[in-house]
């Protein structure tokens, strides 16, 4: 009898814990795919890009059309003491943005809210 309630009492709560976690569908995680949207002609503002002229002098192709409709992945996940989350991105097929950078730093929470990337539907 003594096990059986121990059992029923194990069961309850994790029955129990199980309801209580539940995972904001907005929080980005390791592995999310996002589709960089077009911009403006200022180019991106909370997505981290060099400017054109660093491009250049790296070798790259100074253009933001060029990053435009590529899909990215989450490598990391980053939040800062004011609670915003940043995000290291990378291309999905292994290339470099622009030619010249393999991963680039963005404000995951404005960055979607002004439309410069959203989140890919699986």
């Amino acid at each position: 009898m003594k096990k059986v309630c121990y059992l029923l009492f194990f069961m309850v709560s994790l029955t129990y814990a199980n309801h209580n976690l539940t995972l904001n569908k907005n929080d980005p995680q390791v592995g999310d795919v996002l589709i960089l949207n077009k911009t403006n002609a200022n180019g991106f503002k909370y997505i981290f890009f060099p400017k054109l002229n660093v491009i250049a002098k790296k070798g790259g192709l100074a253009n933001y059309h060029i990053v435009e409709g590529n899909h990215a992945v989450i490598k990391k996940v980053e939040t800062n003491e004011n609670g915003d989350t940043f995000v290291h991105l990378e291309r999905i097929n292994g290339k470099k943005f622009f030619s010249c950078l393999k991963e680039v730093k963005a404000n995951y929470t404005k960055s979607l809210e002004h439309g410069e990337m959203s989140l890919l539907k699986i």
